[in-house]
């Protein structure tokens, strides 16, 4: 098993180019099966669920090549499910990633039918499929769940419908969209997800035929069409990703420049930066990120669904927070079970208190290396930052989660002065 080791104290210097959003990538990939032609994607990035994904499609039938791109980042692929050969997405392969349940919606608008496997994926707490599950009823199929298996069947097709989430979801919001795309009549989604990635799939679906209005917005206007054609579409860079690597010029005390990454999907993320001593502009090719204080300042954080904080930052803000000036209130507010990384941050020295969904971080003058452990896919690269940050060695072990999500990333962190490197672990 690998192992990343890292000798803290070094500030980064340089550029990072920002690699496809995979939370944008996972729900454009499945979008292949609303149509019996190719979909062509770039600036598709190469991690583990972007690859479960490719298996678990393949499984229903989809034919899947992979162009590298220029410098090994930014690929494309080429994805044509001409003919669904099944309409099943196994226990095996639906329980390694959470995502897998995005099949559900075009597999049942297309084919009528889809059994698909109740999703697995990180520990941080319940993300419920009954969103899904009402929707898609209320549109016409009967849904029943039996030995860990959703059974949908729609025999006379989706038809419109207008649905109001109880709360907002990103899968839901995606699963929905798709399989409204090939109903019959409108559907009208309210209470939407507004998150940058639910918008790069409506745009995608547009460019394959599909009639949305509202993109962007809290409601989502479809008219289903008989069929989807192939398109050609570009990824969007991955905002967490970028907003990661500003916290790692932060913590670091260095001067990065984000290349492909935007500010329009990380507003809520650079202003709280800022009053936390962080100054970001942007630049020709992206955004450039430094302190613009000596030293960081404590500041509170209430994850939200956006345009709100991201939850997918939370961890690697209470990182930050750790070494700032201070004291911190951080709130977690999508997830019950995100602070698993807190007794490892401990293990390093950081001082942090945890009520419920909420943790006091009171900042301390040094991090100091320890051996530490994964337990989630951004609970990993918190600890990453730490290590960046500390004083002496961070050994992290089951970087499977870190796979997952960030691109070759101390390949990008060495090449700006981190000293950072992966090893297997010996016995």
């Amino acid at each position: 098993m690998d192992q990343m080791i890292i000798r803290g104290g070094k500030p980064l210097h340089g550029k990072i180019h920002i690699s496809g959003a995979k939370n944008a990538t996972l729900p454009l990939l499945t979008a292949c099966l609303l149509t019996d032609e190719a979909l062509v994607l770039s600036n598709v990035p190469q991690l583990a669920d972007i690859a479960t994904m490719g298996n678990l499609l393949g499984q229903h039938g989809a034919a899947i090549a992979l162009q590298a791109g220029e410098g090994g980042f930014g690929h494309t692929m080429t994805l044509h499910a001409k003919t669904i050969t099944s309409t099943t997405a196994p226990y095996d392969l639906v329980r390694q990633m959470r995502a897998s349940i995005l099949v559900l919606g075009p597999l049942l608008a297309r084919c009528r039918e889809a059994k698909v496997s109740l999703p697995g994926g990180c520990a941080i707490g319940t993300r419920p499929v009954d969103l899904h599950i009402a929707a898609l009823e209320k549109m016409g199929a009967v849904i029943t769940i039996e030995d860990g298996y959703i059974h949908a069947a729609a025999p006379q097709g989706l038809k419109g419908a207008e649905i109001t989430f109880p709360m907002v979801t990103v899968t839901g919001t995606e699963n929905i969209l798709m399989a409204a795309t090939l109903a019959k009549g409108e559907t009208i989604l309210n209470n939407a997800a507004r998150e940058p990635e639910v918008g790069d799939l409506a745009q995608c679906l547009v460019k394959m035929g599909a009639e949305i209005e509202g993109i962007g917005t809290d409601c989502l206007r479809i008219q289903g069409k008989d069929r989807l054609h192939g398109a050609n579409h570009t990824v969007i860079a991955d905002r967490i990703e970028a907003g990661t690597f500003a916290m790692a010029a932060a913590i670091t005390n260095g001067d990065l420049e984000l290349i492909g990454a935007r500010m329009d999907g990380l507003k809520s993320v650079f202003d709280l930066l800022a009053k936390a001593g962080v100054v970001a502009e942007k630049t020709a090719d992206g955004i450039r990120v430094r302190r613009a204080t000596e030293k960081l300042i404590g500041v509170d954080v209430m994850t939200e669904p956006f345009p709100g904080f991201p939850t997918d930052l939370q961890a690697q803000m209470m990182a930050l927070m750790a070494v700032a000036d201070g004291a911190a209130m951080i709130t977690e507010t999508i997830f019950e079970n995100r602070f698993m990384h807190v007794p490892e941050l401990a293990r390093m020295g950081a001082n942090i208190t945890v009520h419920g969904s909420s943790a006091m971080i009171r900042g301390v003058k040094k991090l100091k290396g320890a051996p530490v452990m994964a337990t989630d896919l951004r609970a990993s690269v918190s600890l990453v930052l730490a290590g960046l940050a500390a004083e002496g060695e961070t050994t992290l072990s089951r970087l499977y989660h870190l796979d997952r999500g960030y691109e070759r990333l101390e390949e990008k962190l060495s090449a700006c002065g981190a000293d950072i490197r992966r090893v297997k672990k010996v016995g």
